[in-house]
């Protein structure tokens, strides 16, 4: 089994690739299989999330490239700026993680959430796709953008003091 540890440099050449979905990406501690079929095993740093492209260094030397594997999204499309921002609104009320592109928001299927945007008046498309949602406001390595309420301190309970203290409420 391959054994990774730590990241490399970006622009380092990869011999593997790792395709996973984004609630894998998530996971410091994790135990799959590279695209090759090749076991491995992922132990990194804590709140580390993993995005499309990054690199990562195995400890025999090989450079695996992180993929974003196809899942089943509900992509909303719409000319309609502010329709789109109404949209990403409720869903980031809701602690839902977003992908955000010109023209397009996507979010991880559910029926519930789905019909809340329907309700909008935008129209819900279900496909499946690389799902790459924002990293949150909070810093480059993943921010809120988990795909599960918040960490096991304050899972459930709503913003963390940490994250208060940052907006400057107690």
């Amino acid at each position: 089994m391959i054994l990774i540890e730590q990241r490399a440099p970006n622009n380092a050449a990869a011999t593997e690739q790792l395709q996973l979905p984004f609630e894998l990406r998530c996971k410091c501690r994790l135990r799959t299989r590279l695209a090759s079929g090749e076991e491995a095993g992922l132990f990194l740093e804590r709140g580390a999330v993993l995005r499309a492209g990054d690199r990562l260094l195995a400890n025999d030397g090989r450079v695996v490239e992180v993929m974003a594997a196809p899942e089943q999204v509900m992509d909303v499309h719409s000319s309609d700026a502010h329709l789109l921002a109404r949209a990403a609104y409720h869903l980031g009320n809701r602690h839902v993680a977003v992908e955000l592109q010109p023209g397009l928001v996507r979010f991880a299927r559910d029926h519930v959430l789905g019909e809340m945007v329907r309700g909008l008046g935008l129209e819900v498309l279900e496909t499946e796709a690389p799902f790459e949602p924002e990293s949150g406001a909070y810093g480059g390595h993943g921010g809120h953008a988990h795909p599960h309420g918040h960490s096991a301190d304050g899972e459930g309970r709503g913003p963390r003091i940490h994250d208060m203290m940052l907006l400057g409420r107690r």
